[in-house]
């Protein structure tokens, strides 16, 4: 059952007084004023108000006494029930035509804020039920599988994971992320579990359609939600280090480069002294796409070839190791991955 709260009442009331002449009441379900234009009387019992929600009709009070004053009482329904009550002080001729309006107006914003509190509980309801389900280890438990059920989920099919970022909803006419269990990480990346056998490249295709900022990247079909979740968020820290001319990754075609990312192969990261230099960044992202072709890389970040030689000699200089020496490009690589691990 819904009750009014203080706060939420108080606002009411303020809002309300903005336009309304008079001083507004709004009474709990027990007849309490918990929302006042004037506050001393919050905390008080309305008998008008109790009466009012015993009848269900509009009580007048026609003369001022002790605890209460005159005036119209007029019952909130939400839902067939009866939640509280508002009362407009004054004489019941005068602010009665405020009555209807007033009332209509509150149950609106009682409604509103009743369905704003229910779809931010849903959502932290959903948001504790994915992290439990992405740190989960072992067999799925009964009580987890009803769990999963409202979000159609079978927690005994095998699943795939696609990490998506950057996906723009409005250009998605289909609503294709609607189709699927899906899950929002943050403002930019989406979650969708995908539980049907077969290939998920054609869906992939899909989802790209029309949006050229996005990224997916794909774990492989586990039993585990947890471990494809984990492979799939791997090879998006790959994508978004080395950032080849691609919007698509999938785990099992990067698995060595993830193990490499996590692996201490040296004392010190040499690229993460690139860091503050944007152009040394991006100059050694393009060359490893480009298998060292000077001409491509050059052509890529449309560039003169003596200024890419150039920016080659400053990661050096920076770096101490050589991008144009295979075996110190394999160290900057690694040094490049960890930055995103």
């Amino acid at each position: 059952m819904f009750q009014l709260s203080e706060n939420q009442a108080q606002e009411i009331v303020d809002k309300m007084m903005t336009d309304i002449p008079y001083n507004i009441n709004i009474m709990n379900a027990d007849g309490i004023i918990i929302g006042s234009g004037r506050r001393e009387r919050i905390g008080t019992v309305h008998q008008g108000a109790v009466q009012a929600l015993s009848t269900g009709r509009m009580v007048e009070v026609w003369e001022d006494s002790r605890f209460e004053k005159k005036g119209t009482n007029e019952p909130i329904v939400i839902g067939h029930t009866r939640v509280g009550v508002i009362g407009i002080s004054g004489n019941p001729d005068e602010v009665r035509p405020f009555c209807n309006i007033v009332r209509t107006t509150v149950s609106l914003l009682i409604e509103q804020r009743n369905s704003l509190e229910t779809l931010a509980h849903e959502a932290n309801r959903k948001k504790a039920f994915l992290e439990l389900l992405l740190n989960h280890q072992g067999a799925y438990s009964q009580k987890l599988r009803k769990e999963a059920a409202p979000y159609q989920i079978d927690l005994l099919l095998k699943t795939v994971v696609l990490y998506i970022k950057h996906f723009n909803a409005e250009a998605d006419p289909d609503k294709l992320l609607l189709r699927y269990p899906s899950f929002a990480m943050d403002e930019e990346t989406q979650l969708l579990i995908l539980q049907e056998s077969g290939d998920p490249r054609p869906l992939i295709r899909e989802l790209l359609r029309g949006q050229p900022q996005a990224l997916i990247a794909a774990g492989k079909q586990e039993a585990s939600i947890a471990e494809s979740y984990r492979q799939a968020r791997s090879a998006m820290n790959i994508l978004l280090a080395l950032k080849p001319a691609a919007q698509v990754i999938a785990f099992e075609n990067v698995e060595f480069l993830v193990k490499l990312s996590h692996a201490s192969l040296a004392p010190l990261n040499t690229a993460a002294k690139l860091e503050d230099a944007v152009d040394m960044i991006e100059t050694l992202r393009s060359f490893i796409n480009h298998n060292c072709s000077v001409s491509h890389t050059a052509d890529d970040l449309n560039i003169h070839r003596n200024t890419l030689q150039y920016r080659l000699k400053r990661i050096q200089a920076l770096t101490g190791k050589d991008p144009r020496n295979l075996l110190q490009l394999f160290e900057l690589t690694h040094g490049l991955l960890a930055l995103y691990k």
